[in-house]
């Protein structure tokens, strides 16, 4: 019987999950190549034949997605899979007239098909957005649950954007493993606040192997979601944070509306910078699509490590690459700490880009004024420290979560901003209290 030919679509992340779960072992079918996008550096390589299992001695090539049309024809493709989240609605449409065009069908899987099941109580967080705020909504919850008397373990939605057999299984227990993995500062972002707070945190490319460790020393484990992507593992309790900042993105981005129709718990966030109509529509919205779970809401609290070096000066904003970029965020919490402790002024970034950043802003035409913090390699480190360093202006305001200090060499100081989830009412605690609760048994 032939086997059935596929091309995963991916960014480094979902892709690999998809093809471990569904295709590694699976005869019926014959994954011809991956292709790339989304992320910088992660095409022009090839899945590694040491994780691709013995269908695939010799591993499968990763190609840039823009070659999608010519692959679809040169290796017969009968089936294109969309593997990678935070798209519009009409960007998935137009993915699947080019590969149908091409003569390939398109498939969307649902996420209850690739969960892996976990021996111990797992929280999933998710997102309708990239930037909506899963990661503080992550500290609190692990904060909360190890204040109940639980051991808890954070397993991270991928980024493996380097060398994919060194990065099959990552575990993080100190910043010093930041600097083992060589992590971008993409990863820095995601993973360096957790441990700081004293957790361990897994993260790579295997995650039945990943989840399998992570059980071993743990009493509950919680997935903290990437993008806006759904959860790898079978959740027991799954939060979808919604951002009303982006009022209506719940119900137009894939895979974020599948997230909120999954939820147990959907939260509403950033209520303290959201007007009344905005938090309306996104509550209307998603009492629509999922009547039957519990609406919250939260404030997401901006604090500064040094504010004299915001009052009354003129600032460089950076923020969270991937919130503003893809993420199309309006502004971050920069712009939301330059404007509570009295910045006098605000450079404009996109003036004083160079290189790969400044390639950044030509391909993200709404930026203009807050600086991405892309770190993907250490050219586009190096971009970014020239960047800030050509900015005209007093000081810097870094809202990325991990500590750029220790990475550049600023010639102007950098104040360092924080955001916290604070949740409004006590609905929430009373949830999480309920899963440590049953955890414990």
């Amino acid at each position: 019987m032939k086997r059935i030919n596929v091309i995963i679509m991916g960014a480094a992340g979902r892709d690999f999950q998809n093809f471990n779960v569904l295709f590694k072992n699976n005869g019926s079918y014959n994954v011809v190549a991956f292709t790339a996008t989304q992320i910088p550096y992660i095409s022009d390589r090839k899945y590694p034949k040491e994780l691709s299992g013995p269908l695939y001695p010799k591993g499968i090539q990763i190609y840039d997605e823009s070659e999608l049309p010519r692959l679809v024809k040169r290796l017969k493709a009968d089936v294109c899979i969309l593997s990678y989240s935070d798209l519009s609605a009409s960007t998935v449409l137009e993915k699947g007239s080019i590969v149908n065009a091409a003569g390939a069908d398109f498939w969307l899987l649902a996420p209850e098909h690739t969960m892996i099941k976990s021996d111990k109580p797992v929280i999933a967080i998710c997102a309708v957005r990239t930037g909506s705020g899963k990661s503080q909504t992550t500290r609190y919850v692990s904060t909360a649950l190890r204040s109940m008397g639980l051991k808890v373990v954070i397993v991270r939605h991928p980024m493996p954007y380097g060398d994919l057999n060194e990065q099959a299984v990552q575990r993080y227990a100190s910043l010093k493993d930041l600097d083992k993995y060589k992590c971008t500062i993409e990863e820095r972002e995601d993973y360096e606040a957790h441990i700081r707070n004293g957790f361990v945190l897994y993260s790579g490319v295997d995650y039945e192997t990943i989840l399998r460790l992570a059980e071993k020393e743990a009493d509950a484990v919680i997935w903290d979601g990437g993008n806006n992507d759904a959860p790898f593992f079978k959740p027991d309790l799954m939060i979808t944070v919604a951002d009303p900042l982006r009022a209506g993105n719940e119900m137009t981005y894939y895979p974020g509306n599948i997230c909120a129709r999954m939820a147990d718990v959907l939260l509403i966030n950033k209520a303290n910078s959201a007007s009344k109509t905005q938090m309306d529509q996104v509550a209307d919205n998603l009492k629509a699509i999922n009547p039957h779970a519990k609406i919250v809401s939260a404030n997401s609290v901006v604090t500064v490590d040094n504010e004299r070096l915001i009052k009354g000066k003129k600032v460089l904003i950076i923020e969270d690459g991937p919130t503003i970029t893809h993420g199309n965020m309006p502004f971050g919490a920069g712009t939301v700490a330059a404007k509570q402790f009295g910045a006098k002024g605000v450079a404009n970034a996109k003036e004083y880009a160079v290189g790969s950043i400044k390639s950044t802003f030509e391909k993200y035409t709404h930026l203009s004024t807050e600086l991405p913090a892309m770190g993907y390699s250490a050219k586009q480190i190096k971009d970014l420290e020239n960047t800030i360093n050509r900015a005209e202006c007093d000081s810097v305001i870094s809202a990325t979560p991990t500590d750029l200090r220790k990475l550049i060499n600023a010639n102007k100081p950098i104040a360092q901003v924080s955001y916290s989830l604070q949740p409004i009412g006590k609905t929430f605690d009373n949830i999480i209290a309920a899963f440590a609760k049953k955890a414990k048994r």
